[in-house]
């Protein structure tokens, strides 16, 4: 089953790096998307499935990290990766502050806790006109360039540049959160999750690590707004608003939220699902909401949860 994995994963790569030989600025667009849905979703279910704090407000520090790398890149002579890094270090920031007061609370009051600050965030993008452009958002964000030893500044005008620039931030994101959640600090955290009181008569400081958990979510949730800025040139305030929270959260639901693929799976399924329906009908919220309907109820624990609890299983049978 490890080489029908590492097959697998081989395979997802060379795709991804393929992609833009295709020529097809749509293919390389939402693949885009997907990748930073895939990698906000991780970092959202490093707080909610292996720390068990669900969090309505994640898309505040998402839109931390695009007003803060949109900042950066109009106002400063900060070159492109610096900037974007500078953007998730912001909202990362903002976890902390943020996670310090919410973390004292578990279940609903964390979930109204989160929800309140993040609807804060979207009022201070929506009224702080001088720094934010208010309603009418930062407009006109440079791409900027990419600075590599060697080669010196490569522009980052073309889709395709930017396509592999994206790629490999989100693998190092996704590297960065196997290796937290398979080390002991990520064993803790699942620990908390499974019964914070035992894990409190251990002697484990539940609140610290809570709060450890939440900045590093929020750093990974404003890297993955961090991107959005450069490539759409422009942040409005929408991307603070509560219903960009449920992205991730739908994204994890459909995949997994105990499985480390789940959330990644989840963001394919989320895009294709809409694409798929946009184009046959103009009801489309309608039937998305029904297809999100049925794989929820029919996919108990995400399709990669299905996957691991009942074909993983048949397949180890089969091969023996």
């Amino acid at each position: 089953m490890r080489a029908l994995r590492w097959t697998f994963c081989l395979a997802a790569a060379i795709l991804l790096l393929c992609i833009p030989l295709t020529g097809e600025r749509f293919y390389m667009y939402l693949t885009i998307q997907v990748l930073i849905l895939a990698l906000f979703a991780m970092g959202f279910n490093l707080l909610f499935g292996y720390t068990g704090l669900l969090s309505f407000g994640h898309a505040g520090f998402y839109a931390a990290g695009a007003y803060a790398t949109g900042l950066l890149l109009m106002r400063t002579p900060l070159s492109l990766l610096p900037s974007i890094l500078g953007g998730a270090l912001v909202a990362g920031g903002l976890g902390v502050v943020i996670g310090f007061f919410c973390v004292r609370h578990t279940r609903i009051y964390f979930a109204m806790l989160t929800l309140a600050f993040g609807m804060m965030v979207y009022a201070l993008a929506f009224d702080w006109k001088s720094v934010t452009g208010g309603d009418d958002g930062l407009i006109g964000i440079p791409r900027g360039s990419l600075w590599i030893p060697g080669m010196g500044a490569v522009k980052m005008n073309a889709l395709w540049t930017y396509y592999y620039l994206v790629l490999a931030i989100t693998a190092a994101g996704v590297g960065m959160i196997h290796r937290v959640v398979h080390s002991p600090f990520g064993l803790v955290l699942q620990g908390i999750r499974e019964n914070e009181n035992r894990a409190a008569f251990a002697g484990v400081p539940v609140r610290r690590y809570r709060l450890a958990a939440f900045a590093l979510s929020s750093f990974i949730s404003g890297l993955a707004g961090a991107m959005v800025a450069p490539l759409e040139n422009t942040v409005a305030p929408t991307a603070a608003h509560w219903t960009k929270s449920a992205a991730p959260v739908l994204a994890t639901l459909l995949g997994g939220i105990h499985t480390f693929a789940g959330p990644m799976v989840g963001a394919f399924l989320f895009y294709v699902i809409q694409e798929f329906i946009e184009r046959m009908t103009e009801f489309w919220l309608l039937g998305f909401g029904l297809v999100l309907l049925v794989l929820v109820l029919g996919f108990r624990g995400g399709v990669v949860g299905y996957y691991e609890a009942h074909i993983r299983p048949a397949l180890c049978r089969r091969l023996g």
